[in-house]
């Protein structure tokens, strides 16, 4: 009698062994399904690895990750960045006949806001960059840097044009979810300018990038930061919504340029970057030491909306 228990024992222990194995093959054919565990409901102890396991993440450059929060939350094709939150944007005066001038977004939540110039050098490791990481940011294209026309300002590229005349370059930024917008034809001191060539400068530039990326600029950042009363009148002749400027510059090598005595960010900071050589790198150092500071990236164009209403952007 001993004896046949100890058979019916041993063929229980073999039926377990080979539902377990049996099990083992699922999971093996069904790599990456959720929930396969040593027989127990899936849970947070038994779930498979995440993304940070998955092929070739080892080796990455650590602040990839961190480089990726800015996007996080938004949907694949969705605006990219922070959003404002209810009631959290106060409202700008936009009543005027004339576009307002922005130079930053009035909000006490941290975050910032980053836009890029000109368009002299074109990187594609940079466009890799805000594509994969969904890096929120605001283009101001320029027609002679893009086309690699004319003289560079030295800003923009210490005069060289690696990788300019080409518009795929920013249609492959469109795609990516940057706005492209109007930073006029040849980059001049708008104020040295009679209202009619001001008007043929920022109508002319958004005139191209319709032409180029099908979409007609809404906002203008005239060059230098310097503007009139009849760049204002012509802007907004030519179909432009807001002018804007910028709280902060970001110089080679991610060095914030500060204009304010204290030296630090403030909440709706906008940034001002130039495409510049070794742009993927530096952004990268600029987006690190804005995390650590506590801010996060917002999508300008949905925050402009909330500070404007009905009249913003888009």
């Amino acid at each position: 009698m001993g004896r046949g228990r100890r058979e019916r024992g041993a063929a229980r222990a073999a039926g377990r062994v080979t539902a377990r194995a049996a099990l083992a093959v699922v999971c093996a054919v069904a790599a990456g399904a959720a929930g396969c565990s040593s027989g127990r409901t899936g849970g947070a102890a038994d779930a498979q690895p995440q993304a940070t396991d998955a092929p070739g993440a080892q080796g990455r450059d650590p602040g990839a990750s961190r480089g990726r929060r800015p996007g996080r939350g938004a949907e694949p094709g969705g605006p990219t960045g922070v959003t404002p939150r209810p009631g959290e944007v106060a409202r700008l005066d936009v009543s005027g006949p004339l576009p307002p001038v922005i130079s930053s977004i009035p909000t006490k939540r941290k975050v910032v806001f980053l836009t890029i110039d000109d368009g002299w050098e074109q990187d594609p490791g940079f466009v890799r960059q805000v594509r994969e990481q969904r890096i929120p940011i605001t283009v101001f294209a320029m027609r002679d840097a893009v086309e690699a026309k004319g003289t560079p300002d030295p800003a923009g590229g210490q005069g060289r044009y690696v990788g300019a005349g080409k518009w795929g370059y920013f249609r492959e930024l469109r795609d990516a979810g940057a706005p492209i917008e109007n930073h006029t034809l040849t980059h001049p001191d708008l104020r040295r300018l009679g209202y009619e060539a001001q008007r043929r400068e920022i109508c002319g530039a958004s005139q191209v990038v319709k032409k180029e990326l099908g979409t007609r600029p809404a906002l203008f950042r005239p060059p230098f930061g310097a503007y009139g009363a009849d760049t204002l009148k012509a802007a907004k002749s030519c179909g432009i919504r807001a002018v804007l400027l910028w709280t902060a510059t970001v110089q080679p090598g991610g060095k914030i340029a500060y204009q304010v005595p204290d030296k630090r960010l403030r909440p709706g900071d906008i940034l001002l970057l130039h495409f510049r050589p070794n742009l993927d790198r530096d952004f990268r150092v600029l987006v690190r030491k804005i995390e650590r500071r506590g801010f996060a990236l917002g999508n300008l164009q949905a925050y402009l909306e909330a500070a404007m209403g009905r009249t913003g952007p888009g």
